[in-house]
């Protein structure tokens, strides 16, 4: 006799979490996520497909435009949390080049990681640095001659904003190559018109006047004389950040050296940067979806940029004959119930909608205002070494939004600021925690990395243990193998490459 098989069915109970998504949870995910380009393409789609999504022709309050949500309270509660370690500044970058190369300063610790990024970019309309001067020159009351003289100047600035090239050089080619027969003299006058461009410090012939003409162009007062005095007669030791000797030779109080110090290391080494895109490079046209402004007292304010996206109501003939139609549900025939059914369908529709971009706004709008409070000081000073570590994560609990909806926010956003107009996902920064306990900014670090090799003696560049030892005693105790992580993500080779 052979073993039937038995099949033996057996019911359990399992417990399973399920997460379901609704069309409108997924219509605001979509909308959050698009840029303010994009959103107006979308929102032209949708009354393309739905006549009862309508343009609103007078004010609707339910859609402010303006969101100064910032204040000085929380920056006085992150600044006690967070002290500043040593400001690594594009300053003093620049000023650590003096006397070796003078030809590279870096500028906002920008590696090439980082200047692929700025590459992207374009700061309103999309012209190059060398047409926005020449826009300024078409202002400016030139003779055929001068405007000759002007524009080969502006077109011998190199992408920092300096001239490099010596006025003698200049006279020459401009007799060369254009057959314009000038004298030292009269290009130096020329040339004193053009550093009277903006941003101030365009044309200084080094880094030296390119400060001096920042310095000259602040209202009158003790503070400015003092940073005059500094460029002027302690030029050496303020390159070599001897701020002592600066304060012993000016006789200043602790507090005055301070407010001196932090003064000059606001001005820019790099003025021609901040317009954005250099010459010779065509670059993509971005539009910021959040301008922040700074303002002298350090109040930090932002609103959202609506563009060109209208305001939206439901039609109102579509809102009446709804309305018509449900007041009537027993004698209506087939024809009419298909058409309430249409008729509700597309305003219910466009409720949504006009209720997914409220909510757009909404989270827009928290998500900046969270940022500018985390990193309130570096939106007061521009100065990158103020980044505090700062993650998704961070933002997520600040505001209570879901971790999803920051990271879309995040991804394909803009602001312009002060200082330039860069993507969200440039201020935030992970953070590195030492032996003792203290969190610092990968990206801090990364910058004074970025500074020591532009600074090494090129014929006998660092190691990674060099620069290892060199960041520990700046204060970033971190290990060989994260110098040569960070040095791999800034782009910079090794040390036999770099000879």
């Amino acid at each position: 006799m052979t073993q039937e098989q038995i099949q033996e069915q057996q019911q359990t109970l399992a417990l399973k979490q399920t997460q379901s998504i609704t069309q409108q949870q997924l219509l605001q995910a979509q909308l959050i996520e698009l840029p303010v380009t994009q959103l107006l393409e979308r929102v032209n789609a949708e009354m393309d497909d739905n006549p009862a999504l309508e343009l609103s022709t007078g004010d609707d309050s339910e859609f402010p435009e303006t969101s100064d949500e910032t204040d000085n309270t929380e920056n006085s509660d992150s600044s006690d949390d967070y002290e500043r370690e040593e400001r690594q500044s594009a300053l003093d970058a620049a000023l650590e080049s003096i006397g070796r190369d003078d030809e590279d300063l870096p500028v906002y610790h920008a590696g090439q990681a980082y200047q692929s990024e700025r590459e992207e970019l374009v700061y309103g309309e999309s012209q190059s640095f060398y047409d926005q001067l020449k826009e300024q020159m078409s202002m400016t009351d030139l003779n055929e001659r001068q405007r000759d003289i002007m524009e080969y100047l502006i077109g011998s600035l190199d992408e920092d904003g300096l001239l490099r090239k010596s006025l003698e050089s200049i006279s020459d080619e401009l007799a060369i190559y254009h057959n314009i027969d000038v004298s030292v003299r009269e290009i130096e006058q020329v040339l004193h018109q053009l550093q009277e461009f903006d941003p101030a410090g365009i044309g200084g012939r080094n880094l030296q006047e390119c400060l001096l003409l920042q310095i000259l162009r602040r209202e009158h007062s003790h503070l400015r004389e003092l940073m005059e005095r500094v460029v002027n007669n302690y030029f050496d030791a303020f390159t070599k950040k001897h701020w002592q000797k600066i304060q012993q030779a000016l006789q200043l109080s602790d507090l005055q050296a301070k407010t001196l110090m932090d003064e000059l290391r606001k001005l820019n080494p790099k003025p021609g940067a901040s317009l954005g895109e250099t010459v010779g490079r065509s670059l993509q046209q971005i539009t910021p979806d959040f301008i922040i402004d700074t303002q002298d007292d350090g109040t930090v304010t932002f609103q959202l940029n609506t563009g060109d996206v209208p305001e939206l109501h439901v039609s109102q003939s579509f809102t009446e004959t709804l309305r018509e139609y449900q007041g009537n549900k027993e004698n209506m025939s087939r024809q009419m119930k298909e058409a309430l059914l249409y008729t509700k369908k597309k305003v219910d529709a466009a409720q949504g909608f006009i209720e997914a971009i409220k909510v757009r706004r909404h989270t827009l709008t928290v998500t900046m205002r969270a940022i500018i409070q985390w990193q309130h000081r570096y939106f007061e000073e521009g100065d990158e070494a103020l980044l505090r570590p700062m993650i998704l994560k961070d933002i997520a609990e600040k505001t209570g939004l879901d971790l999803s909806t920051v990271s879309r926010v995040s991804n394909s956003k803009y602001a312009q600021t002060r200082w330039g107009t860069f993507p969200l996902r440039h201020f935030f920064s992970d953070g590195y925690v030492t032996a003792e306990g203290d969190e610092l900014s990968t990206r801090e670090i990364k910058a004074a990395l970025q500074d020591m090799v532009d600074a090494e003696d090129k014929h006998h560049p660092y190691s990674d243990e060099a620069l290892g030892k060199l960041l520990a005693e700046k204060g970033y105790p971190i290990a060989r193998r994260t110098v040569a992580k960070y040095r791999e993500q800034l782009g910079i080779p090794i040390a036999r490459l770099r000879k």
